[in-house]
């Protein structure tokens, strides 16, 4: 198993990047956010990797944090969740996005994701909480984000706007602190 790769960038694409170690050039599909963030080409970068093996291919997928490919290898984990969704889930949500809306329920938050309809959601949600410990997050009593969520989308923000505005909410406080938070958060951009 490859499990990190440190090389020189010899080439990128939309959605890969080719690392060069040890004479050999590596293949590797990246998250749009990861991609960015690669320094640029005849550079030195290192992913932490997961090396998936079919009967009829090898990928390697690279991460920039070993909490992101922990997160794949959580999201592969689940069914009906392979490697393609998984890097579409990780490409639209941070980990500590998809860790938050595990812990408050909220479904809208996965949908964001290409690919991700509300029972796909559900069920991800289902199968991730006892593998990220979010049970005792979403026990302390809080509300959750989803009824913040749906007031915001009540009041006609987007969902990358809805996105922004819950980065800073706790779950712990009662929703009309949370919505007066998140529409503070709007009204400062």
């Amino acid at each position: 198993m490859i499990g990190r790769l440190r090389g020189l960038v010899a080439a990128r694409t939309s959605a890969s990047v080719l690392l060069e170690a040890g004479g050999v050039g590596y293949e590797i599909a990246v998250t749009p956010r990861d991609l960015a963030s690669l320094p640029g080409l005849g550079e030195e970068a290192v992913l932490h990797t997961h090396m998936a093996v079919r009967e009829d291919k090898i990928a390697l997928y690279g991460f920039g944090s070993e909490q992101s490919r922990d997160m794949f290898r959580a999201l592969v984990g689940c069914n009906g969740v392979g490697p393609s969704l998984a890097m579409a889930i990780l490409g639209a949500l941070t980990t500590e996005e998809i860790r938050r809306a595990v812990a408050t329920d909220d479904i809208d938050a996965l949908t964001a994701a290409p690919g991700v309809g509300k029972r796909k959601a559900e069920k991800i949600i289902l199968e991730l909480r006892p593998k990220l410990g979010a049970l005792e997050t979403s026990s302390r009593g809080g509300s959750g984000l989803a009824p913040v969520r749906e007031a915001l989308e009540g009041l006609g923000y987007s969902p990358a706007e809805i996105r922004i505005a819950l980065e800073e909410a706790s779950a712990d406080e009662p929703v009309e602190e949370q919505v007066r938070r998140a529409l503070q958060t709007l009204g400062r951009r």
